[in-house]
């Protein structure tokens, strides 16, 4: 939808004041705190034409009005203004991430805490793989006649294995088959691809008649998804019962539930690309457990197909670019953290170190 300048500049002015005040907004607030050169009724005006296009709504007769999804939308691709991070923030990103020799895992641990503080919001941090999780080769080795060991090379040359019994002969021709068959058809796909009409031709192919197909298929659909499941590390969580949106106990309890279980985070939006940062607002999430709040994430790649995500979860009223300033560069200096020539005494934006564009003089940063 196409709207004025006028209509732009009100509907940010009520976002901005709505985000600092959690209340709804009227336009005396408007006309006394926010500059705006035009009259208490022009203002009025203005802002009932917002409302019937679903960019406004009043929460009640003689309220003043609060955004809807959909005008939080406009604003975060319109209007919200460019946020820079002052150079304490920046100093205390820096300090944070200077933890290259720490496990990942208390790397995440520290990257949750880092974006809890500096947002105010709940924050979750969680390595995924690239793209999906695939195999990239088989290998099959007989034991004795019922007896053989599959070994499976996933991205990231990690080796697993299996030692599967079988209560037939398992000749080392069907092993041979096998290793032709699975190799040719079950490596390089996701365990989506994995299907019942593949396994079927798998079997017929490699006349197997002990069921010995679908076993190391089992094995390998398994496998992916363990690569799939990760745990986030949450930090914060209780900064949402600070917030009014989430003074119904049960509402936050049922964000909080839904970012701890360990599936759920895959389900979680994502940026497209390493460096991007995704807003999700309202009922533009999947999730019914997310449907009022606002999901802010940013993404960095870690190597061996592995990608970092880091995000927060908060009320639909956010400073959306503050906290995507904020997560922009956390990301970057964690992907550069993580980056084979990275330095953890010279981080991105340090003096003296590489990288300074992403400070000044980085279009990309300066437009988030």
């Amino acid at each position: 939808m196409e709207l004025d300048g006028r209509k732009k500049e009100i509907l940010r002015a009520v976002i901005d004041n709505y985000v600092t005040t959690a209340e709804p907004v009227g336009s005396k607030a408007l006309v006394s705190g926010d500059g705006l050169r035009v009259s208490a009724a022009t203002i009025r005006s203005e802002m009932a034409e917002l409302e019937s296009l679903g960019l406004l709504e009043q929460p009640h007769t003689s309220a003043g009005r609060v955004p809807t999804p959909a005008g939080y939308r406009v604003y975060v691709n319109e209007l919200m203004r460019e946020h820079k991070l002052s150079v304490d923030e920046m100093e205390t990103v820096n300090r944070a991430m200077r933890k290259r020799i720490l496990e990942l895992d208390e790397l995440l641990d520290d990257t949750g805490r880092l974006v809890s503080r500096l947002t105010s919001y709940p924050a979750y941090a969680l390595t995924a793989p690239r793209g999906g999780a695939t195999i990239s080769r088989y290998d099959f080795i007989g034991v004795d006649q019922n007896t053989f060991i599959v070994l499976v090379m996933l991205g990231g040359d990690t080796v697993k294995n299996k030692l599967i019994h079988s209560p037939s002969h398992v000749s080392p021709e069907l092993l041979t088959r096998m290793s032709a068959l699975f190799n040719a058809s079950f490596t390089g796909i996701t365990e989506d691809a994995m299907t019942a009409t593949l396994i079927a031709a798998t079997e017929r192919a490699a006349a197997d008649s002990a069921g010995v197909v679908a076993v190391v298929a089992g094995f390998s659909i398994e496998l992916l998804m363990d690569v799939k499941r990760t745990q986030p590390h949450l930090s914060g969580t209780l900064n949402l019962f600070d917030y009014p949106e989430y003074r119904d106990v049960g509402k936050a309890r049922r964000v909080i539930r839904y970012l701890s279980e360990e599936h759920n985070p895959v389900r979680l939006p994502a940026p497209a690309r390493g460096g991007d940062v995704k807003i999700t607002i309202g009922p533009e999430n999947l999730a019914e457990e997310l449907r009022d709040s606002s999901v802010v994430v940013a993404r960095c790649d870690a190597g061996a197909d592995i990608q970092v995500m880091v995000g927060v979860v908060g009320p639909t009223r956010m400073d959306y670019s503050k906290v995507a300033s904020r997560l922009e560069y956390i990301t970057r200096a964690l992907g550069w953290l993580l980056s084979p020539g990275g330095d953890g005494n010279l981080l991105p934006g340090e003096p003296g170190g590489e990288q300074t564009d992403i400070l000044e003089g980085d279009e990309d940063f300066e437009r988030n």
